[in-house]
């Protein structure tokens, strides 16, 4: 039976500046890394065949960080598939690559991308633009902030990716971990409980807080930790 765990990144430095970040790289601030900790301490009885993560620092920390509270013996080690990271990474030992856990990482994963909005204050943005435009910008499905993407555009990344390259590894009955983003897994679960463009308007996915699948003959079924 696979088992499918979802982990938005802990609390960013930018998340708790409470500013617009999307594809800016920031790092985890001190309660993102706590945040990891406790994620990895509900998952530590999960030994893990794979781990996919977008290409941003703070999805990369937290995988890595909750990781490290996994009972496995597995180390996770990042796979570059290009250049000199890939010729020179290279495990010559058998016992070692047997131990390996994989770690992908794949921009299909990234946080929505917020355009022009990125690096300005929330706060600040709702004063210039008004409450209402800015909710719109943040929670309608197909309304773009300038310059960047709506929900409905990172779904439209995010969803292929997954059924082919997540989907089909946990119903072969791989344990899959997938460290990601707020809207990159909003539309991921929005495809795998089949909400609607209503619905998934509404939902929440906290900072640091796994959200946990196993496979069964309706698909995949969520499961409480």
């Amino acid at each position: 039976m696979g088992k499918l765990i979802l982990i938005r990144h802990g609390q960013s430095v930018w998340n708790l500046k409470n500013v617009f970040t999307g594809w800016v790289d920031v790092p985890l601030s001190e309660k993102g890394i706590q945040e990891a900790l406790e994620a990895g301490e509900k998952m530590a009885d999960i030994s893990f065949d794979v781990v996919f993560t977008s290409v941003q620092i703070r999805a990369i920390q937290t995988a890595m960080t909750a990781l490290a509270k996994n009972k496995s013996i597995k180390t996770p080690v990042i796979q570059h598939e290009e250049g000199k990271m890939a010729d020179w990474t290279g495990i010559f030992s058998a016992e070692m690559n047997q131990q390996v856990l994989p770690v992908y990482r794949d921009w299909h994963l990234n946080e929505r991308y917020y355009g022009a909005l990125q690096g300005k204050n929330k706060a600040e943005t709702a004063a210039e633009f008004g409450d209402d435009q800015v909710k719109i910008w943040r929670r309608s499905y197909d309304v773009a902030p300038p310059d960047g993407e709506c929900l409905k555009d990172t779904a439209e990344r995010t969803i292929p990716f997954f059924k082919s390259n997540i989907l089909k590894l946990v119903e072969s009955g791989k344990n899959v971990l997938v460290s990601a983003h707020g809207n990159s897994l909003r539309s991921i679960v929005m495809y795998i409980e089949q909400l609607t463009k209503e619905e998934v308007l509404q939902l929440e996915i906290p900072t640091g807080a796994p959200i946990y699948y196993e496979t069964s003959e309706k698909g995949l079924i969520r499961k409480p930790f």
